[in-house]
């Protein structure tokens, strides 16, 4: 049986090291630059500061990405994932040029998949295919449970085109986590320091170098990472689209992983599981964006009201309890169809308000607020009509691709 028991305080203790290094804290500072970004957008979009704290969002990031650093390690220890062998002095650079293509070749799956594929074909770089691979699978698996459990939160009130042409609302999902995670370093020819944990007879799932585990001793090494989700909620609310999401990533690292572990018993397995590793992922996120730009979208205008595509935080319209999805009737009795209607009402009824919604369970509410002077109410309405500012374009085209595409434009004409 493997030593869970044993092996969890020591992950703990060595991720607590990392925590006083400062690449980690870099790699917050850059995420916290990127959730500025965010905040500023989301203040922009509903056209008021936000009073909700930038610092709480961060700081919740930083406490999911130790959990997701934990559960990873434990991970990275059960299966055997050395450091020194899965690529990842390869992984970064070529990732980041992969990157200057397409903002989602970012992704390890890609780059992985391409070190792991030019080994068994050309022999350079010297890496472990199962290891560059299993490092992929493990990195995704803890993804997945971050987008479970966190992903939803800070969704974006956003425009989208449909299948149809038309402009509907949404959410744009983007979310960022600093992981400081423990990998395995090999140590050979060395005795086990006092302290050390025997391990059992089939560890590890994946041997070092195609070797047996004879005169190695295995230590922990803390390193940080950083995983990044980004996707679109048209036709299902952020939560359940998170979930979604991570279901078919879980599925995705699980498959990866099997054929990982299997890599190493011969040259035609280690290929199908390199071209898996960025095959794979690309349907994932192609099923991703089909099941939201084939479905039905929920944030268009409905007949019966003003359709809300989201409240702001904290405001007026927020203590009445009025949320996303939502349907507002009336306002002190005078039935509500758009915008217009409604910025009349508040020009002419305010500053004392009585508002008639159904929420997203069908249920009739009546509640009463009072709006100060110049207090917006704080509702984002579904878009009317064919608007055009606003409307996010989905392409995820990096410079060199739109550098190139430019090029061949102007040359065509």
């Amino acid at each position: 049986m493997f030593p869970f028991a044993d092996i969890l305080p020591l992950i703990i203790v060595s991720i607590g090291a990392m925590l006083w290094e400062p690449v980690f804290w870099v790699v917050v500072l850059l995420i916290g630059l990127q959730f500025w970004r965010m905040h500023g957008m989301r203040s922009s979009i509903y056209g008021v500061a936000l009073k909700s704290s930038l610092w709480s969002e961060v700081g919740t990031i930083i406490l999911t990405g130790l959990l997701g650093g934990i559960l990873g390690s434990l991970l990275m220890v059960f299966i055997g994932v050395t450091l020194a062998e899965s690529g990842l002095i390869y992984l970064w650079p070529l990732a980041i040029l992969l990157m200057l293509v397409d903002a989602r070749f970012l992704c390890f799956a890609y780059a992985g998949g391409i070190l792991a594929l030019s080994h068994l074909l050309f022999g350079f770089p010297r890496v472990n295919v199962s290891q560059v691979l299993a490092l992929v699978a493990v990195l995704h698996m803890v993804e997945s449970m971050l987008i479970f459990f966190s992903g939803h939160l800070g969704a974006v009130p956003a425009f989208f085109r449909d299948r149809a042409g038309r402009v509907v609302g949404g959410f744009t999902l983007q979310k960022l986590w600093p992981i400081p995670i423990t990998a395995l370093a090999v140590m050979v020819g060395v005795a086990a320091p006092p302290g050390s944990v025997d391990m059992p007879e089939w560890w590890p799932l994946i041997q070092p170098g195609g070797e047996g585990t004879e005169d190695i001793v295995y230590t922990l090494m803390p390193v940080v990472a950083a995983l990044g989700y980004g996707d679109m909620a048209i036709c299902r609310s952020p939560r359940q689209k998170g979930r979604i999401s991570a279901g078919y990533l879980a599925l995705y690292s699980l498959l990866l992983l099997v054929l990982a572990v299997l890599a190493s018993r011969s040259l035609l397995l280690g290929v199908l599981a390199a071209l898996f590793a960025p095959l794979g992922h690309e349907t994932v996120i192609y099923i991703g964006r089909r099941l939201e730009m084939e479905g039905e979208p929920i944030h268009v205008p409905h007949a019966g009201g003003l359709a809300v595509l989201d409240v702001v935080p904290k405001s007026p319209a927020w203590q009445t309890g009025l949320r996303s999805g939502d349907l507002l009737v009336q306002v002190n009795g005078v039935p509500v169809h758009s915008r217009a209607d409604l910025a009349v009402l508040m020009y002419a009824e305010g500053p004392a308000l009585e508002m008639v919604y159904v929420n997203s369970k069908g249920r009739r509410i009546r509640r009463r607020l009072l709006v100060q002077a110049n207090e917006p109410l704080g509702i984002l309405p579904v878009p009317e009509g064919d608007e055009q500012e606003g409307v996010v374009e989905l392409s995820t085209a990096g410079p060199l691709s739109r550098y190139f595409t430019a090029l061949w434009r102007r040359l065509g004409n």
